[in-house]
């Protein structure tokens, strides 16, 4: 704090350095009588020093008590590591705000046999391009909403309310129904740039609904009722969903098991439902296998889900069994698909992020910026799903995959993917008719998110 000295001041502090004449032209003024004088200016200065630091103190005093004030109603809460980004504003009243985005691009090719009629070759697509905010509201509510751009289309993800009591949380609006560790894992932390086949095949995505988390120690239960989403709001969908999650730690160890049950009533009486997938890459439209419309009731899903990471190494596996109940057909057919993973940190100290009952965000222990170069890891994969059954031909998809995953920091991601499909009873003939045939898919991609 700066101090302006009046003149006043000034010239009182220097009338005790400057000596009166002892011998004036007109009268003589004794030593005892100049001693007086500039005894009495001294006690003058001295009670105006008082007064100066007696102000001084009260003004840095009122100055604190300010900027405690500011930093407790309106701050930013930054991050612990220099690669983690500035961007919650939290007020002392319970809100809080925080911006959420991201973006990924694709690009890569699908290469089919020549004689087969099929959209192959070069592809890219800006995958998503998500923007959004999430934060806390008084009295121990939250909320987030996210708006994806992507494919010059506008729809909404994540759109909820919610509510914290300890353990348990409520959230009502659209958020991802409880079916698959890997459908839960955020896009931004799986290992592939796609999900495995039968998330997609089997319809999993984000419902409007309302649901329950209670999660103590090492468990976690989920149960949720929901209608359709925010793009299929005309239909007379009616579902459950329930899941349960061990996740014990065993030493440095962290094991994950679960298992989750699925029940969708489509309510109209012409409903149908379709299972179909692209070859590991979303940037085409083809599909290899593919059910076709089937007439049915309702759905019955139940998912088994088993995870485990052991510092740079991480497993996981999981399987799932859609049952649909076609009652004109007079038959119920039941489709599978699944998958066994493996993977492992090239870099030291890094290691597969999980939170929460699913796979959270790698954090490199060297990122780049910080004087390290971020965190490499190698991902295998066998995924399967069969979607034969009975009079039900939809084709059989065998899939061999890699990924090279390099994070120069948390929130940057620079992949490369691989896939050999080989597939049985293919959706698309070859010119002769053969169904049995196999497709190669390489996709690479940039991702950033706040």
């Amino acid at each position: 704090m700066k101090i302006a000295f009046r003149p006043s001041i000034i010239a009182a502090a220097l009338s005790c350095t400057i000596a009166t004449p002892v011998f004036a032209k007109d009268q003589e003024v004794s030593t005892e009588q100049e001693l007086a004088t500039m005894r009495a200016q001294l006690r003058v200065l001295t009670s105006r020093i008082d007064e100066l630091e007696s102000d001084l103190a009260a003004a840095k005093s009122a100055n604190a008590t300010q900027a405690a004030a500011v930093v407790e109603s309106t701050k930013e809460v930054s991050a612990p590591s220099a690669s983690a980004p500035v961007n919650t504003l939290v007020k002392s009243d319970g809100w809080s705000f925080t911006p959420r985005g991201r973006l990924m691009f694709d690009a890569g090719t699908v290469s089919v046999p020549e004689s087969v009629s099929a959209d192959d070759g070069f592809g890219n697509e800006v995958r998503r391009a998500r923007i959004g905010a999430s934060g806390d509201l008084p009295g121990g509510f939250g909320y987030k909403f996210e708006v994806d751009f992507a494919g010059d289309e506008v729809a909404v993800a994540d759109a909820i309310l919610t509510y914290d009591d300890g353990p348990l949380e409520i959230a009502i609006g659209q958020h991802n129904n409880f079916q698959s560790l890997e459908e839960l894992t955020s896009s931004l932390h799986t290992s592939f740039m796609e999900r495995a086949a039968f998330t997609d095949a089997f319809g999993f995505e984000r419902r409007i609904g309302a649901s329950a988390s209670y999660g103590t120690g090492i468990f976690l239960a989920q149960l949720g009722v929901f209608t359709d989403n925010f793009a299929d709001t005309g239909t007379d969908n009616r579902g459950i969903d329930g899941r349960i999650v061990v996740m014990p730690e065993i030493g440095a160890t962290q094991l994950h098991f679960a298992g989750s049950l699925h029940y969708n009533d489509l309510g109209d009486e012409d409903a149908s439902v379709r299972y179909r997938q692209r070859p590991l890459v979303h940037f085409t439209s083809t599909r290899f296998v593919d059910s076709g419309k089937l007439a049915a009731d309702n759905e019955f899903g139940i998912g088994l889900e088993a995870a485990a990471i052991a510092g740079p190494f991480h497993a996981v596996a999981e399987g799932y069994r859609q049952k649909v109940d076609m009652p004109i057909a007079g038959s119920n057919p039941a489709f599978f698909g699944g998958y066994a993973e493996a993977g492992y940190f090239l870099t030291a100290g890094d290691t597969r992020g999980y939170k929460g009952g699913k796979f959270d965000r790698v954090k490199p222990a060297n990122p780049v910026g910080e004087g390290g170069f971020g965190s490499l890891q190698v991902n295998l994969r066998y995924d399967y799903l069969d979607l034969n059954d009975g009079r039900i031909v939809g084709g059989i998809q065998n899939g061999y995959q890699a990924s090279l995953i390099w994070k120069p920091t948390d929130y940057t991601l620079f992949s490369v993917n691989y896939g050999r499909l080989e597939y049985d009873d293919a959706a698309l003939p070859t010119a002769d008719g053969d169904r049995d045939y196999g497709v190669d898919a390489v996709g690479v991609r940039a991702q950033v998110d706040f």
